[in-house]
């Protein structure tokens, strides 16, 4: 399994970075995590847009799913004809929100580029991959994904506040894309975000293998958020996000 860093900036898109998307590739499968501002750009780089199988969004907050917008226009209209359909794996209304996105009618909205279909808990197979989710604490209904392949796995926190239920999903993980979007400091608001510290402790609780701050928010210094999570206690390798970064598991 290879993991390819799209974009990892986190809210809006970064000066170096877009906003978060994963590119997830086993057996020739191409599994895109999250498709947020600006990504849809850098996914070029790595895969053609025609040679992806499936797309998996965490949550319906723009960084996280706004470039499906461009990617049905380029599946719609490609010059050649139209993309054949390929599945969205999404939160319950994902249809419906990105219809909205694109001004366009919720019938047929992108379901001639898209086979929407509501995230399960799982387990269950997406491809070559065995895919879990988890419900995180969020202002919206978002979630948690751990990806298996082969005997290994990946876990990705998507956008989360504290959560007991992501170091069990992360449990003995050999990659963890944990977001790190706060600095500490006083009056941080609970139930939204993590800092540094807090990426570090969830994957030193999981057990982690490799721990890779995802979510880097432009206005703050990632060298902080570093210098965060390597005082966290966690004893495993830590990097930060960048894009073009690929991890083979």
């Amino acid at each position: 399994m290879r993991v390819t860093v799209i974009g990892c900036s986190g809210s809006f898109p970064g000066p170096d970075s877009p906003a978060s998307s994963y590119l997830i590739e086993a057996e020739g499968y191409a599994l895109v995590l999250d498709l947020g501002n600006g990504a849809l750009g850098s996914l070029q780089r790595f895969r053609s847009l025609y040679e992806i199988d499936a797309v998996c969004i965490s949550h319906l907050h723009a960084d996280h799913c706004m470039d499906l917008c461009g990617y049905w226009v380029a599946r719609t209209y490609r010059p050649n004809g139209p993309a054949p359909r390929i599945p969205v794996h999404g939160p319950e209304g994902t249809d419906r929100r990105m219809a909205r996105a694109y001004d366009l009618d919720p019938e047929p909205g992108m379901s001639g580029a898209f086979d929407f279909r509501t995230l399960r808990r799982g387990p269950y197979e997406i491809g070559p991959f065995r895919v879990t989710t988890a419900l995180m604490p969020h202002p919206v209904e978002a979630y948690a994904f751990r990806i298996e392949y082969g005997g290994r796995t990946l876990a990705y926190s998507g956008d989360t506040g504290a959560s007991e239920t992501l170091i069990e999903l992360a449990r003995d993980a050999d990659l963890f894309l944990c977001e790190a979007s706060f600095l500490e400091g006083p009056g941080l608001p609970p139930g939204l975000h993590l800092t540094g510290r807090e990426a570090g402790e969830h994957a030193a609780r999981a057990g982690a293998g490799r721990l890779v701050l995802t979510h880097l928010v432009p206005w703050n210094d990632a060298d902080v958020s570093l210098k965060e999570a390597r005082d966290s206690g966690y004893d495993g390798p830590i990097d930060l996000a960048e894009v073009g970064a690929r991890y083979t598991l």
